[in-house]
């Protein structure tokens, strides 16, 4: 059996990871998560509570801010791959708190990679985000366009995670994987998201925030799909330095999405119109040629049925 460590392993993502890889039974998985207040601890808890009773799965509580904290665990075990997803996420909130998020986002993946760097380990996997590309005219989003102009501290600190995972991957030998992540849903999304924001609300018949007028386009990307992608990202090892684009390689307008809540809900949405925020992009669209290619990456969740798996999970 191998040793992976995987950061962020209570959220949505991690957690979804964690269980295909203790049902593959060939890992021994670390989960590192710190619980902080984002949203409600309870959501990763009962996100793990499964896990916990696996022989094959250890959970840490520590933040990776904390390098002490994280030498500390390296110095009991060792690995062969690092999965690093924890992260502070989402674009609103890093306009309120940049320096949490710098903290956070670069300097814990800093943490991360040399302690990669010093314990020998070959293969790094970090968990980026669509956001990188900020307001990029020329669609859909391909892994050679340019990411100089990210337009919230969040996008910011993505690129950034980048950066150095290129730089570790130069120096060092350390082949580092990079994989953009265009707006996972499913079940187990996080609470403060729009899908599960809006499903909440509309099913409460409460209003639902929309901000501008509703014509925003994301390529939603369902988690099946995405955990997919990062389990191909674990195996990849021919080159030492790649990005990835994982989306659904569709993209969906606003109004559209809030369309298909109401049918699968059975309830109609009452739309409570905002201003554009600053640091949101008026659309993201993945170009997954690459990643078709060299990870055998295969989405094929369309919108209409991961809304209709989400919201089966969310009314339980």
């Amino acid at each position: 059996m191998k040793n992976i460590l995987v950061t962020g392993g209570a959220g949505f993502i991690g957690s979804h990871l964690v269980d295909r890889l203790l049902a593959e039974k060939e890992w021994r998985v670390v989960a590192v998560d710190d619980f902080n207040d984002f949203y409600d601890p309870s959501v990763k808890r009962a996100n793990v509570s499964g896990h916990l009773e696996n022989s094959a799965y250890r959970l840490v509580e520590v933040d990776i801010r904390d390098r002490a904290g994280l030498i500390s665990l390296f110095d009991e075990m060792s690995f062969d791959v690092i999965v690093h997803l924890a992260a502070r996420a989402g674009v609103r909130p890093s306009l309120k708190e940049p320096q949490l998020y710098a903290e956070t986002n670069i300097n814990g993946t800093l943490n991360l990679l040399e302690l990669a760097r010093e314990s020998d380990i070959k293969q790094f996997v970090f968990g980026s985000s669509s956001s990188v590309y900020g307001v990029n005219a020329k669609v859909p989003f391909s892994e050679d366009d340019p990411i100089r102009n990210p337009i919230s501290p969040y996008a910011a600190t993505k690129a950034a995670g980048e950066l150095l995972c290129h730089t570790y991957s130069h120096l060092y030998g350390l082949r580092c994987v990079c994989l953009r992540f265009f707006t996972v849903y499913g079940a187990r999304q996080r609470p403060d998201l729009a899908i599960h924001k809006f499903a909440r609300l509309i099913s409460r018949g409460e209003p639902i925030p929309v901000f501008g007028d509703g014509t925003t386009r994301r390529d939603y990307t369902y988690i099946d799909d995405i955990i997919g992608g990062v389990r191909a990202a674990i195996d990849y090892d021919a080159s030492d330095y790649e990005v990835f684009n994982l989306g659904e390689s569709r993209t969906v307008e606003l109004r559209e999405l809030i369309a298909l809540l109401e049918k699968e809900l059975d309830r109609h949405a009452v739309v409570d119109r905002q201003p554009v925020q600053p640091g949101d992009v008026p659309q993201t669209f993945a170009d997954i040629t690459k990643a078709r290619k060299l990870l055998g990456y295969d989405p094929h969740t369309q919108i209409e049925e991961g809304i209709k798996r989400f919201v089966e999970w969310f009314s339980k």
